[in-house]
């Protein structure tokens, strides 16, 4: 195989691997980011279909591997118009799949439809990696899944490039380009179908580089088409129905997409008293990904009336003239409060630049981030309070998110580094002595979220030594929303009274105070019980914390970093209710996101099961038939020998045993990794592109030396798994020495971290090949469907076991897959080849 092949295997799977981070991108904000996983498992799947498909297919094992790998190429980017029409089109709803059985129907629909370029991609790599085994070609196995990685890296990493510069259509387009480099590579057969392949190539990167200088053009001036069609549940959904809705900017960066709109009805002021009685500012609403439409307030500095009669007023009252810390302003209405407040100077922390943006040129002269008195820094809050040494009298988390009812779940999953106990440790030692913390959260009912709020606080106050954090705790509650007062040095008098003044003229019920009195926490906005305060007197009071958690209706345990999902509240006490309330509700109690979860591991599982059986019913064990000679070059066998090896029972389970393994480990460490190094740096999306593009680029070195005579094989296998042991320590120690770097050091220590890592996770495949090479080529094609199979499982189990377990427990749980690859491996390696047998045609 020469260096074009290799080119052309890199490509491809770099093309694939753009699709990937693309959909993942597309997924999250035409639906919500647990779809995320979903993109990982469907890719998986892709690559599993494909090894079975060559297993199978005669026709294919004919193709010459040129025209194989041309095609592939040419299939791939012709079935990316089938993914965007099947995500804008199938009306796929997971909130209505308790209810309409349909929507299971659409779900396999979605999933197998998204899957297609991932088939086609992989039935190409696969071949060559076959036609590589099977010895006819001068490049080893090992060389080709090398080229594999390496390219897959560099697809990656070229994601967000794309979507950054044209959005996620653009890089749709860049993927169509890169799919038909094959074809253009490689000159395939000079036959007509060959010419008319190198000419469909050429249209297509004409077309696609056409297509994307246009959006690219578009999006820089804040003119991008969404190009999507998102879920209606979604904010940006909503306010299109309202009449004279008008978008006044869209564009997209690497990991958003943010639309700025008029006349949407947008009126938003969380937790605004009811005693208000001035006119509301005009407001114009601010989306990312289609979500959570943030209000920007239409005022000039000093003319923020409504300021007073928002919840967190009290904290400015308390503290006049602070120096203020604002973590995340969404459209700047906690910016607007802490100007309306006094406090003397302000600085606020945002971690997505195109929120400032937009505002400077949707909304000037009422953009707050112009302010002489703000400071903006743009970097991730946690980053920002690790690395920053100046104390605030007022740090304050304002809410900017959505209502997010408590039965809908589709934010279960996803991580929220914002609101766990090592954030508010950090933030509590950042505060100047008598500070107050203030964070607003939405009620639900029952209680949850504000019980989870509480929960928290109170176990970052003990993490800094507090020994009464329920003297520290002052809570207060509107119709809608709960607002947080933590003063670590405890409050006295003259502050509690100041507090229940506050209250009494906003008309705030108490939820909890230091001597709080029950009469006083139910006055204003009624409830048939004082549900809030009961529910954190219990909370507080409780002398087993653990034993309070276990006997809550939800799962309110405090969020931490190695289990960050601070919107899910699913226990599976709650599995006979939601059995109960299936086909009576559209929003069950165990939450969508969890849900569709679940159902999709009974799906992938099933597809897998039938993707690794189906070869074992159709293809002898022992023996294989024998093709006729044909001037082409078979891909499946050696042109000397008409046969399959003869393969043993026992050997056809160490390759079922082994295979399954390494995909199940891969992934058990890869997308645990993925989820913490979100807190590193900043973004799903960049931690998404350093741990692919780290480990797929390591793990392709890895895979180059893997037939090195000097590689110690059985000790390069176990130091893999004590290394993927180690790694949850490693890497929580790695998050607290390096989080106050800055951003691009920060990337670099992730990167490095992960080298050793990488190099032996690219070791147990190639090596698994090699055993295959000395009893039975034959069977690569189904090896690579095994691998793919037990990946797209471990995908959405990593997903469950994170959300049920913790992130550190995922890992480990991957490393013991990683030790039981070297037992195995240590007694496949002892069964000697087998010899061959022809089975001659009738």
């Amino acid at each position: 195989m020469d260096n074009r092949r290799l080119l052309a295997v890199a490509a491809l799977a770099g093309a694939t691997l753009c699709l990937e981070g693309t959909l993942t991108r597309q997924l999250a904000a035409a639906q919500y980011y647990h779809f995320a996983f979903l993109v990982i498992s469907l890719a998986l799947l892709g690559f599993a279909a494909s090894g079975t498909l060559l297993s199978l297919s005669t026709r294919l094992k004919q193709y010459p591997i040129d025209n194989l790998l041309a095609g592939s190429g040419i299939a791939f980017t012709a079935s990316l118009a089938l993914t965007y029409l099947a995500v804008n089109l199938v009306p796929f709803d997971s909130y209505a799949m308790a209810i309409d059985s349909r929507q299971i129907e659409y779900f396999a629909l979605y999933y197998l439809t998204l899957s297609l370029p991932f088939l086609c991609s992989g039935t190409g790599i696969a071949a060559a990696l076959s036609t590589a085994a099977r010895g006819s070609e001068r490049m080893s196995s090992n060389i080709v899944y090398a080229a594999n990685l390496v390219g897959s890296a560099g697809g990656v990493l070229l994601a967000p490039v794309l979507i950054s510069a044209a959005g996620v259509p653009g890089a749709l387009c860049g993927c169509a380009i890169l799919g038909a480099f094959p074809a253009l590579l490689l000159r395939g057969s000079p036959s007509k179908s060959g010419r008319a392949k190198r000419g469909i190539a050429l249209l297509i990167a004409a077309s696609g580089l056409a297509a994307l200088i246009w959006l690219g053009a578009a999006n820089q001036t804040w003119r991008a088409p969404y190009g999507l069609v998102i879920s209606p549940y979604k904010g940006l959904a909503y306010a299109r129905l309202h009449p004279g809705f008008r978008l006044l900017l869209g564009r997209w960066n690497a990991i958003s997409r943010l639309d700025m709109v008029e006349g949407a009805g947008v009126h938003a002021m969380p937790g605004l008293s009811y005693t208000y009685r001035g006119s509301l500012p005009p407001q114009i609403g601010l989306s990312i990904d289609g979500d959570n439409l943030s209000p920007v307030s239409l005022v000039e500095a000093g003319q923020f009336e409504a300021a007073g009669y928002l919840p967190e007023a009290l904290a400015f009252e308390l503290r006049p003239g602070a120096a203020a810390l604002v973590i995340e302003p969404g459209g700047g209405l906690g910016l607007l409060q802490a100007h309306a407040g006094a406090a003397a100077n302000i600085t606020t922390v945002l971690h997505n630049r195109l929120v400032r943006q937009a505002l400077e040129i949707g909304a000037p002269g009422s953009n707050p981030f112009e302010y002489q008195n703000i400071e903006t820094i743009i970097q991730n809050g946690r980053s920002y309070l690790q690395r920053e040494s100046q104390e605030f009298d007022l740090i304050y988390l304002p809410l900017t998110d959505s209502h997010r009812p408590v039965t809908s779940g589709a934010y279960s999953l996803q991580e929220t580094y914002e609101l766990t106990v090592e954030m508010f440790t950090q933030a509590f030692a950042n505060l100047a002595p008598d500070g107050i913390l203030v964070v607003t959260r939405w009620l639900q009912t029952p209680p949850s979220e504000s019980v989870r709020m509480a929960a928290t606080l109170v176990e970052a106050l003990e993490a800094t030594g507090e020994r009464k954090p329920e003297d520290a705790l002052l809570a207060y509650r509107g119709i809608q929303t709960i607002t947080f007062l933590v003063k670590p040095d405890g409050w006295d008098k003259l502050e509690l009274a100041a507090a229940r003044e506050f209250s009494e003229r906003r008309r705030y019920d108490l939820v909890w105070a230091p001597d709080v009195a029950a009469e006083e926490t139910n006055r204003f906005n009624h409830l048939p019980k004082s549900a809030y305060y009961l529910a954190l007197r219990s909370l507080l009071a409780s002398p087993d914390r653990d034993t309070f958690y276990e006997e809550f209706p939800f799962d309110v345990r405090p969020a931490i970093d190695d289990h960050p999902f601070f919107y899910h509240f699913f226990t599976w006490e709650q599995v006979p209710e939601i059995v109960a309330q299936m086909g009576r509700t559209w929003q069950p109690f165990g939450g969508s996101g969890f849900l569709v979860l679940l159902a999709l591991l009974i799906m992938v599982s099933a597809f897998s099961l039938i993707l690794v059986i189906v070869p074992l019913a159709v293809l002898p064990v022992r023996a294989r038939l024998d093709h006729k000679p044909t001037q082409r070059m078979p891909l499946a066998m050696p042109p000397a020998v008409s046969s399959q090896t003869e393969f043993s029972r026992s050997g056809l389970g160490y390759v079922l045993a082994y295979f399954s393994l390494i995909g199940l480990a891969f992934l058990l460490v890869e997308i645990p990794l993925i989820q913490r190094w979100i807190l590193l740096l900043g973004h799903p999306t960049y931690a998404f592109t350093a741990v692919v593009l780290s480990l797929l680029l390591f793990s392709g070195l890895g895979s180059s030396l893997a037939r090195r005579p000097w590689l110690p094989k059985r000790a390069a296998l176990i130091s893999l798994a004590v290394l993927a042991l180690l790694t949850p320590w490693m890497t929580g120690a790695l998050i607290q020495f390096t989080l106050g770097w800055n951003a691009l050091a920060r990337g670099v220590a992730a990167v490095l971290i992960l080298l050793p890592l990488g190099l032996l996770m690219g070791l147990p495949f190639p090596l698994g090949l090699d055993q295959m090479e000395s009893q039975s080529p034959g069977w690569v094609p189904w090896a690579w469907a095994v691998n793919g199979c037990a990946s797209v499982i471990a995908a959405v189990l990593a997903a469950i076991l994170s959300l049920s377990t913790g992130f550190s427990t995922v890992m480990w749980v991957g490393a013991a897959a990683y030790a039981c690859c070297v037992i195995i491996y240590i007694r496949w390696s002892r069964i000697s080849p087998q010899p061959q047998l022809t089975v001659e045609r009738g």
